[in-house]
């Protein structure tokens, strides 16, 4: 099992941002995370990733415990944040070659070249990170998740703020990885998990309100308009 989530609930202050959340993710898979804003995604990314501790429960990804050995979980994840932080005074390649050195690779020229290569960044790799693009910079944060061949991807809104073309080719991108990578993927957007995901959790107030395959889901949409996907009416019906 790639990653195990059990009964994991996180407070802040007064606040259940999560709930007593259980889960199991199997290699190879894509599972989209949906909710509203303030369900809880984020904060269970960050635990799963070790940003994070979670107030009860436990989890683990690749059999590695995140409270026990964090660093041996980090060595397993490549995660994408909503935010992107990236040192933006760094160029492409430099950028990419300093966090190949941070896992401490051995074949870190042929990595980077690599990132390069599967991510597009071809002609932007000898720009700052400042000149590039909102869609060009979530190519390097890609990159980043990428280059030290994870077994899990944890990818925040990996698609946020990009354009039509540049949409399509993430999900591509994202749709390979998964042929030697389990995925974990947040985002509002209902077309990106059908596009990509095979399953899909739903999250509200920090409570787990679906679990299931994308095609099961559907089925369970009472109708549909014109202006409505079947997976967006469940989204809503579960979610108010």
């Amino acid at each position: 099992m790639s990653v195990s989530v059990k009964n994991i609930s996180k407070i802040y202050d007064t606040q259940k941002a999560l709930d007593n959340v259980s889960f199991e993710i199997k290699t190879g898979e894509i599972v989209g995370l949906l909710g509203p804003n303030g369900a809880g995604k984020s904060t269970l990314m960050k635990i799963i990733t070790c940003y994070k501790h979670p107030t009860s429960g436990s989890c683990s990804v690749c059999g590695h415990d995140v409270l026990e050995d964090p660093i041996a979980v980090k060595k397993c994840i490549g995660y994408l944040p909503e935010n992107n932080p990236l040192y933006t005074d760094m160029y492409v390649r430099e950028s990419l070659d300093w966090v190949a050195s941070v896992y401490k690779m051995d074949n870190r020229k042929q990595r980077v070249e690599r990132m390069i290569e599967i991510t597009g960044l071809g002609r932007e790799q000898h720009k700052k990170i400042s000149a590039l693009s909102k869609g060009y910079r979530q190519r390097v944060g890609l990159a980043h998740a990428l280059i030290h061949e994870p077994k899990v991807l944890i990818l925040d809104e990996p698609t946020s703020g990009l354009d039509p073309n540049q949409l399509l080719e993430i999900r591509q991108l994202i749709r390979d990885m998964a042929e030697t990578s389990t995925v974990l993927l947040s985002t509002h957007i209902m077309q990106e998990v059908e596009a990509m995901c095979q399953r899909v959790i739903i999250i509200d107030r920090g409570r787990i309100k679906a679990d299931d395959t994308l095609a099961n889901l559907k089925r369970r949409a009472p109708h549909q308009d014109a202006h409505t996907s079947s997976l967006e009416e469940i989204f809503h019906q579960l979610t108010q």
